[in-house]
């Protein structure tokens, strides 16, 4: 009997231990459909059959960007050759047939494009990538000789002069800054950045931790929110240790993310307006919460047991709305701001739109990147 109840012992003990450890895996053992692996090549494959979305004369499309972006990093991090090809190829082109797509330096959303080139010199060291992209991170700093008032005054304070605190801006910023920061070596573009996140962490954030839509729109909107998260996490993720100004945007981070956790819906994703119970679930910030969450657990900065549950319950979530063509579903359409509570939850959404598309592929790549 004694014996019996030992062998049951042992066993119940290497049973529990397993569960356990199974449970603390959080970013692995997913099911099929769910597998990150998976996902990030059927969605970066998706972006080589679409068409460029564009702005009409002013280039390219900054989400059409981040998707490109996005399926790139994919690619170096589970070192597809093929897929950094095709994704090449597609690029190759701007050099000649399709010159007249590049975006002009004449805005935060067409200076983020340098992030894109940037990224492509870091793979191949082909110097016409860091000619192309280096420009774009360059004349953020660089005052217009047509500046206008509000431009000069911020560029006189050592700011962009495209600064606008636009939440959307701590995304565009930042993401070509950090490229241009790796591709040289040199401080200053990783300093601009962070010095530009602190000023718009001091202007925007809430004691709640979440952001306006606009200063005159007293509205959480999950997407805009979603560009601060991610302009904080890729900013934390290239910021050296010691850089003055890391404190102050972890701090802005780590209030975000404790914040959202309470805004979590019954799908395990966040709302078109977050704080909104009775709003409808909106998938391209809620895979940039993922996202923010996510990597900021892969680095310590979030406590593990605390958020990967959620962050696994979010991709999860994200992945029962990719249909059968790789597009992910119920993404809010490119949004202007309005005093309007019934204008957010009346926002057309849409399928396979690259404002969707780029966050679940940078989740993709941040589940495989432990």
């Amino acid at each position: 009997m004694k014996k019996n109840y030992l062998i049951y012992a042992l066993w119940m003990a290497v049973f529990l231990s397993s569960n356990v450890i199974s449970a603390q895996n959080y970013f692995g053992d997913f099911p099929v459909k769910a597998d990150p692996k998976t996902v990030g090549n059927k969605l970066s494959k998706r972006l080589m059959e679409t068409k460029h979305q564009l702005y009409g004369d002013r280039g390219i499309h900054y989400a059409e960007v981040c998707t490109w972006y996005g399926a790139l990093r994919f690619a170096e991090l589970t070192n597809n050759k093929e897929l950094i090809k095709l994704l090449r190829n597609r690029f190759e082109l701007l050099f000649h047939l399709e010159k007249e797509l590049l975006p002009p330096p004449i805005h935060v959303d067409q200076n983020m494009f340098g992030c894109l080139p940037l990224r492509f010199y870091n793979i191949t060291k082909d110097k016409r990538y860091l000619d192309l992209g280096l420009p774009y991170a360059d004349t953020q700093w660089q005052l217009p000789a047509n500046a206008n008032e509000e431009e000069r005054k911020w560029d006189k304070k050592g700011y962009s002069w495209q600064t606008r605190l636009w939440i959307d801006d701590m995304y565009m910023i930042t993401i070509v800054q950090s490229e241009a920061y790796k591709a040289t070596g040199d401080p200053k573009y990783i300093n601009r950045a962070a010095k530009e996140m602190v000023l718009y962490l001091d202007e925007l954030q809430h004691p709640n931790g979440l952001f306006y839509h606009a200063p005159d729109v007293p509205y959480y909107w999950g997407r805009g929110d979603g560009w601060m998260a991610v302009g904080m996490t890729e900013l934390l993720y290239n910021l050296p240790e010691k850089d003055p100004n890391r404190a102050r945007i972890m701090k802005g981070y780590l209030l975000m993310m404790d914040n959202l956790k309470k805004y979590v819906n019954k799908d395990g994703l966040w709302n078109q307006l977050i704080t909104e119970p009775d709003f409808w679930t909106e998938t391209s910030g809620s895979a940039m919460f993922a996202y923010a969450m996510i990597v900021g657990v892969n680095n310590g900065w979030l406590d593990k047991e605390e958020y990967a549950p959620v962050a696994r319950r979010a991709w999860l979530g994200l992945c029962n709305y990719i249909n059968d063509k790789n597009d992910l579903t119920e993404v809010c359409i490119g949004t202007g701001k309005k005093n309007s509570k019934q204008y957010y939850m009346d926002r057309p959404r849409i399928a396979g739109d690259y404002h969707g598309q780029a966050p679940i592929i940078w989740c993709a790549y941040a589940l495989l990147n432990q």
